[in-house]
């Protein structure tokens, strides 16, 4: 491998000569083998780095036109459109376990920006300090990396997908209107319900998941771009934090506005906190939907079997024929995931001392990694298993009139203690509702008929 010198204010350094990162950057890379090719800091910092940047750029051309000229600020932006893009990725190798403000990445983007702005220019014109790092701070430049990445993450990955799987229940609502089924309540058989109610329930709970979420963004819009290193704005001009988050702004699509106190902004992460628990609540109610879908779909013949679901691979290696609703355990699997992720955003989030929390790095992984695995799940999930839901109505019918709970409906007619006797009679002897409560002397046979409709139930 061939090899160039570069230099920071340690000394030298020999880069790989294809790499556009310099010393500081390669100095990490040295230092920080921990989960090398793994763990590398997620591509949505990245690609929000490219975005702060450009936005500062153009910000500082703005408000000191004399330093950042109109020449570095087309190179810069250039460069930075090309991280936004993806194109550089192979230029990010750093890990997240790092310093824990994120020191190292912000150089890393810094020394990419600056040695590709050069090339594009021809010349070497740009610094990675002086000009592309200008105004800023690793300790704000982080924070406003993770709003940005957070913000991107959930409003166009994850609240679509959740939005696609909430199309799929209303579709299914409509198609299975009208078909009862057994309720269950402790896992025990209860009173009827309409399957299309059932189906209800799990709408609504992700329909409460978008709106927890979408409140949860807007604390995220709050950027602590113009703190620099403690909050203070030293080295950064005056209106610079008001014009680069209207920058953000404009690249994004997205109302960033600069936070109103940066020193809360560098230390406290509550925004990525409350942010990450609508996320985790999301993740609980695709674990309860999950569930039941394979508890429902149980069998084929064994189980519950009131719903079909789609076969989409072979389920075992020595049992011909066996199915697994494999779906449905992939999106409880990520479900954990996410619970677990909450518990180290918390626990890094509790870790600001001073003016500074050095634990950003790990809750911007664990944050980014839970908005796109559930996203990715969702989507999963939606197109292999949900879109693809049949009701088994004849064993819904058979479960439904099977049922001792049944026996509610006759609560009104001869008291719970007597239904009570009627289920228990029912259950030992193995007959029917009706033949226990005509035995018992309760009913007559007539008037059983008269006033026992399951299907009224509901």
């Amino acid at each position: 491998m061939e090899y160039r010198i570069e230099h920071d204010s340690m000394g030298e350094m020999k880069v790989p000569a294809d790499r556009l990162w310099a010393a500081q950057t390669q100095r990490s890379h040295e230092n920080f083998e921990i989960g090398v090719g793994i763990e590398t800091m997620p591509a949505e910092i990245v690609h929000a780095f490219g975005i702060l940047k450009k936005a500062a750029s153009i910000a500082n051309n703005i408000v000191r036109p004399e330093k950042m000229t109109d020449e570095k600020k087309a190179a810069i932006s250039a460069a930075c459109d090309e991280v936004m893009a993806g194109k550089l990725n192979d230029h990010f190798p750093l890990v997240v376990w790092q310093t824990g403000s994120g020191t190292q990445s912000n150089m890393n983007a810094n020394e990419v920006i600056a040695n590709r702005g050069n090339q594009i220019l021809g010349k070497k014109l740009l610094h990675p300090n002086d000009d592309v790092n200008m105004s800023q701070s690793s300790n704000d430049t982080f924070p406003t990396a993770m709003h940005i990445a957070a913000v991107i993450a959930l409003e166009n990955k994850l609240l679509p997908a959740v939005e696609e799987l909430v199309a799929t229940f209303k579709r299914l609502e409509a198609e299975n209107e009208g078909i009862v089924k057994s309720g269950r309540t402790h896992l025990q058989d209860a009173t009827p319900i309409k399957f299309s109610q059932e189906i209800s329930g799990w709408r609504s709970s992700l329909e409460k998941d978008i709106e927890l979420i979408r409140r949860s963004v807007e604390p995220l819009y709050e950027l602590a771009l113009g703190g620099t290193a403690v909050g203070t704005g030293l080295n950064a001009p005056k209106g610079f934090d008001t014009a680069v988050a209207a920058e953000v702004a404009k690249i994004t699509g997205k109302p960033f506005v600069t936070a109103a106190n940066k020193f809360h902004s560098l230390t406290s992460k509550d925004e990525l906190v409350f942010a990450h628990g609508a996320i985790k609540a999301l993740a609980c109610d695709m674990m309860k939907i999950a569930n039941d879908i394979r508890w429902l779909a149980s069998g084929p013949r064994d189980g519950l079997g009131e719903i079909f679901i789609p076969e989409n691979e072979p389920g075992s290696s020595i049992m011909p024929g066996k199915v697994n609703p494999t779906q449905c355990e992939a999106v409880t699997m990520v479900a954990v995931q996410v619970m677990g992720n909450d518990v180290a955003v918390s626990m890094a989030a509790s870790q600001g001392n001073f003016e500074l929390n050095v634990f950003m790095p790990v809750c911007a992984y664990n944050f980014l990694q839970s908005a796109r695995l559930l996203a990715e799940a969702i989507v999963s999930f939606n197109k292999n298993c949900a879109v693809g839901i049949k009701a088994n109505k004849e064993k819904m019918h058979h479960n439904l009139h099977n049922s001792l709970m049944l026996v509610t409906a006759l609560n009104p007619y001869i008291g719970y203690e007597n239904a009570a006797k009627t289920a228990k009679k029912a259950f030992k002897d193995n007959i029917s509702l009706k033949e226990a409560c005509v035995e018992l002397g309760f009913l007559t046979a007539e008037k059983f008929d008269e006033v026992f409709h399951p299907e009224e139930m509901a």
